[in-house]
């Protein structure tokens, strides 16, 4: 395949972002995962499409795969097809690295979903590039993914008071949607995240304990 001499390590701050080669000839699924490892992803490996969709199925599918055209079972462009039909938060990246090197083959490659195309021979500076690329879409996806599984989680817990609440003039109690009156304490408590401690106020000291000096160490 006439790959060159390169420096492979991985970068210190390199996400181990897991990467699914999907090759049916064995010498080629052994160089991508060599040089993949070098550079510091965590490697699965399958000999065909029907594999490939099944690793990509699991709970913790790779989230970028080298998918080949032409293998048994499932082709490449039927994988492809299949993984933009998954529902998830977390979009898997899609290179197809395939020999099917015409305008035409990259077309249909894309248009089946892929989100790269590099044809073989491929140049492994212009790999690690792409893989890259792909590396950062993969991680703001993850990041984005999660801050909205926090923010979700965040409103799951949050209940917000609103409109007219009827409370009654003398005891402040609140009467509710079933004409049943609550104390309001027990209200806020029950539509909203917020906790009741009690205490004294000056005014209902003086008001109820006027021969009680607060203040006093004694």
């Amino acid at each position: 395949m006439g790959l060159p001499e390169m420096n492979l390590k991985a970068d210190s701050n390199d996400r181990k972002i897991k990467i699914l080669i999907a090759d049916d000839d064995a010498a080629t699924r052994l160089i991508y995962q060599k040089i993949l490892v070098k550079w510091g992803y965590s490697v699965v490996s399958v000999s065909n499409g029907t594999e490939a969709w099944d690793a990509l199925q699991q709970q913790d599918a790779p989230k970028v795969v080298l998918l080949d055209w032409e293998m048994p079972g499932l082709d490449g462009l039927e994988v492809c097809r299949r993984v933009r039909q998954l529902r998830s938060s977390t979009p898997i990246y899609v290179i197809m690295l395939t020999g099917r090197n015409t305008p035409e083959d990259t077309v249909e490659g894309f248009n089946a979903g892929a989100d790269d195309y590099i044809a073989k021979p491929f140049d492994t500076q212009e790999l690690q590039a792409r893989i890259r690329v792909a590396e950062r879409m993969v991680t703001i996806q993850l990041d984005l993914a999660e801050k909205i599984e926090d923010l979700e989680h965040a409103l799951a817990h949050v209940q917000m008071l609103q409109g007219i609440i009827p409370i009654c003039m003398h005891c402040h109690k609140i009467r509710k949607d079933d004409e049943a009156w609550d104390r309001l304490e027990d209200y806020i408590e029950r539509y909203s995240d917020a906790r009741f401690s009690h205490g004294i106020c000056p005014e209902c000291r003086k008001a109820h304990y006027p021969n009680i000096d607060f203040d006093s160490e004694d």
